[in-house]
């Protein structure tokens, strides 16, 4: 299947954005959650023609919105040549269908493309997909949200109805779309799991390494790409773009100790992250989750810094990565230093640090935490194995990085990078 992508037939289309507040949400939140998606828009190529508002105690379970604002939203489209409404929500099939038909009424020949905000960022992540895996992961994100709403336009999807040429034995084009994509969706899950299963391989042997794994985790849009660029020259994509990184980037980082650490940039967080988008980029998003230390990068130019913190907070609780030793660093302090100051103060956290990935400033503070990281109760020892226990080498292969092995008379002497627990249980064989 295609990855598609909503705005290709036209160029910078205008867009309508809708939201609905209840008594149960908060106004600000909505508010801010909005704005979120105009910038969602204008990341997908799309440009903002009007923001409509309502506030409703329920949602209309037909059509999300009321009748007199979705009357007021189709006349601003007719009126002005809108084609595409965005709901800030997730709609079911019927909505979409329902809103749309109510939108195109009474104008032959007038179609408006109504998506919510799981279609929207689904098409960015299938406009930045660059990789083999990252356009697996987005093509079977797109059909796990399409197969519940392949409800067609009408009857238009179905070979069976009433009339001349329709009868007869066969079965809806519906369904056959649907087990299409039934068994294209069990075929990229194989792939994926393929492709994790190559990837577990790799962090198995980082793991025996012994180098110390730092996930580098966010909202989107935090500058993680622009920090990973400026400490490896890793050369990869950084755009001021919602999601313009997607997939996991691995670099070596040497600090000035001389110790060596690996730094990767991750998938940008965002609030109201859909589930299936969640579940197909498991395997990314575990990057966090395998790895030794979590480095937290916030924009701390953003008005809502200290809501993304939470987010990214409560995402990584998710996946099972909030046991890990955590560095906060507060970002682009060249464009508000101010920002970055009271958000420093106001984080109540050890392990803080504010700097800018773009000019380079704070930086070497940045790495001097690193370096602490590096550390992280891990020692360089030698030890003396007798001839007779040989197969503790074995062991000691499996669980730390052995750095040099020599056989010698009376033993064999390896010197070995332990943390603590090893260092426990080879207590009686450490000699330096």
């Amino acid at each position: 299947m295609e990855q598609t992508n909503i705005f290709r037939s036209e160029e910078a289309p205008r867009a309508v954005l809708v939201s609905v507040i209840t008594p149960d949400m908060d106004q600000q939140e909505a508010a801010v959650s909005l704005d979120e998606l105009e910038k969602l828009l204008e990341t997908a190529g799309g440009t903002l023609f009007a923001q409509v508002i309502q506030q409703r105690q329920t949602p209309v379970a037909a059509t999300y919105i009321g009748t007199g604002k979705l009357e007021e939203i189709k006349e601003l489209c007719q009126a002005n040549d809108i084609h595409l409404v965005v709901f800030d929500c997730e709609l079911s099939p019927a909505q979409i269908k329902n809103i749309e038909n109510a939108l195109e009424d009474g104008k032959d020949d007038f179609e408006v493309r109504v998506i919510d905000r799981s279609m929207l960022i689904l098409d960015i992540f299938a406009l930045h997909a660059t990789t083999g895996e990252g356009k697996l992961q987005v093509e079977l994100a797109q059909l796990r949200y399409t197969i519940p709403r392949l409800i067609g336009r009408g009857t238009e999807l179905s070979r069976l109805g009433g009339g001349i040429g329709t009868r007869g034995p066969g079965e809806s084009k519906l369904e056959t779309d649907r087990r299409h994509v039934q068994r294209r969706i069990a075929a990229l899950e194989a792939q994926i799991a393929e492709m994790d299963a190559n990837r577990q391989v790799q962090r198995s042997k980082r793991e025996r390494s012994g180098i110390l794994k730092v996930a580098i985790v966010g909202y989107t849009n935090a500058g993680k790409s622009t920090l990973l660029n400026r400490l490896t020259d890793a050369g990869i994509l950084a755009e001021n773009k919602l999601f313009a990184t997607l997939d996991p980037t691995t670099r070596k980082f040497a600090l000035p100790s001389g110790r060596e650490i690996l730094l990767t940039d991750t998938v940008g967080f965002i609030r109201n992250l859909p589930h299936h988008l969640i579940r197909a980029f498991r395997s990314t998003l575990e990057e966090a989750k395998f790895a030794d230390a979590i480095l937290i990068l916030v924009d701390a130019s953003d008005p809502e810094a200290d809501s993304q913190l939470e987010v990214t907070e409560k995402l990584l609780y998710d996946l099972g990565a909030a046991d890990k030793p955590i560095l906060y660093v507060f970002n682009k302090c060249d464009v508000s230093t101010e920002a970055a100051e009271s958000l420093t103060r106001l984080a109540g956290r050890e392990n803080v640090v504010a700097i800018s990935a773009l000019d380079g400033r704070g930086v070497p503070d940045l790495v001097d935490k690193l370096e602490l990281l590096a550390l992280g109760g891990k020692r360089m020892c030698v030890l003396m194995i007798p001839m007779n226990k040989q197969g503790l080498i074995a062991q000691l292969y499996a669980a730390s990085a052995v750095e040099d092995v020599e056989y010698l008379d009376n033993g064999v002497r390896v010197v070995a990078l332990l943390d603590e627990k090893l260092r426990g249980r080879f207590k009686d064989f450490i000699v330096e």
